[in-house]
């Protein structure tokens, strides 16, 4: 009997699209022969299968099970394809590990620490991990921004501590209005608003994903914005060009290789997650931007590519994860 699979899509926040969109790669490209794959979409209104009838069914949260009138269908594991809370800051994990369920990605405390980037930022320090210097700001906090981060050097981004996909982001290149409208921009995404000194350099980002128990980086890709940064606009409206991969050299391949593996293994990571850095132009070494626990798979995605290039379709890749899951 082929193992049945929940692909969990949809969300709680603004990166519900894109998590739509990487539910269509993910069912056009799981193989059927092996595994029997049910769509779950969850949203504020609730948690929902729909039937080949077309019928809405909600799921039983106690055993997250799909319950037919014939007979309940129980899962054998979780394909989480949620950007965004619940699905990428942890919540669901820990839900899926009370049901004793396997999942297709990091576990609860490492998708919480990895969302929240100041905490990211805080732990990869002190792991010897190259970070950019940065200050974390709350909402109704006393005194002003600028007082808060006067010790930052502009330019300056500024992005909300919790998120994805860039929304909420700006790029400030001296303390002004501007910086004001960055921060009210941010703060109506989050709580809390992370300002990190910029870093001049090129932007690379790289996948790295465990399959019967060895971690794998796949290729390289340059980012090349043709905004500011890469921001939402770059990266799912083609403002950017995405080279995979990279055209650098053995030496620079092999180091953001290197410290992508070691990001991978010092924050217990599992599945596939994508990390960003920027090299930095004088030190001539990688600084880490971000680890996205739950990448995009959509067809303006970056993994998809990676994949492609390593030599492997998105059939074989998702066979391999989910085949992953299944032996915990």
């Amino acid at each position: 009997m082929k193992p049945k699979i929940a692909l969990v899509t949809g969300g709680l926040s603004g990166e519900a699209k894109i998590s739509y969109q990487s539910a269509l790669t993910f069912e056009a490209h799981v193989d059927r022969d092996k595994f029997e794959l049910y769509r779950i979409d969850i949203t504020a209104e609730g948690w929902l299968h729909m039937t080949p009838d077309g019928t809405r069914v909600s799921i039983n949260k106690n055993d997250f099970s799909i319950p037919l009138a014939d007979q309940p269908i129980r899962f054998d594991a979780i394909l989480i394809g949620i950007h965004g809370t619940p699905g990428e800051d942890g919540k669901l994990q820990g839900y899926f590990d009370m049901l004793n369920l396997p999942y297709t990605s990091c576990d609860c405390a490492t998708s919480a620490v990895t969302f929240n980037k100041r905490y990211t930022t805080a732990i990869a320090g002190a792991s010897g991990i190259k970070v950019a210097r940065s200050v974390l700001l709350h909402k109704g906090q006393p005194g002003p921004a600028e007082s808060q981060i006067k010790d930052l050097n502009f330019p300056v981004f500024v992005k909300p501590n919790n998120g994805g996909s860039s929304i909420g982001m700006s790029k400030v290149k001296a303390a002004s209005e501007e910086l004001g409208i960055a921060l009210d921009k941010a703060f109506k995404e989050d709580n809390q608003v992370l300002v990190e000194e910029f870093i001049e350099g090129r932007e690379f980002t790289i996948g790295v994903f465990k399959s019967k128990g060895r971690v794998t980086a796949l290729p390289i890709t340059e980012i090349i914005s043709r905004n500011e940064f890469f921001d939402y606009e770059a990266k799912y409206h083609g403002a950017s060009t995405e080279v995979t991969p990279a055209e650098i050299d053995e030496a620079m391949a092999d180091l953001i290789r290197t410290e992508a593996i070691k990001i991978y293994e010092v924050f217990n990571c599992n599945g596939v997650v994508r990390i960003d850095f920027i090299y930095h132009k004088r030190e001539q070494r990688p600084y880490l931007l971000e680890i996205n626990t739950i990448p995009g798979q959509s067809e303006a995605s970056i993994i998809p590519q990676q994949v492609s290039k390593m030599g492997w379709t998105l059939r074989e890749f998702y066979t391999a994860l989910l085949e992953d899951c299944l032996r915990k």
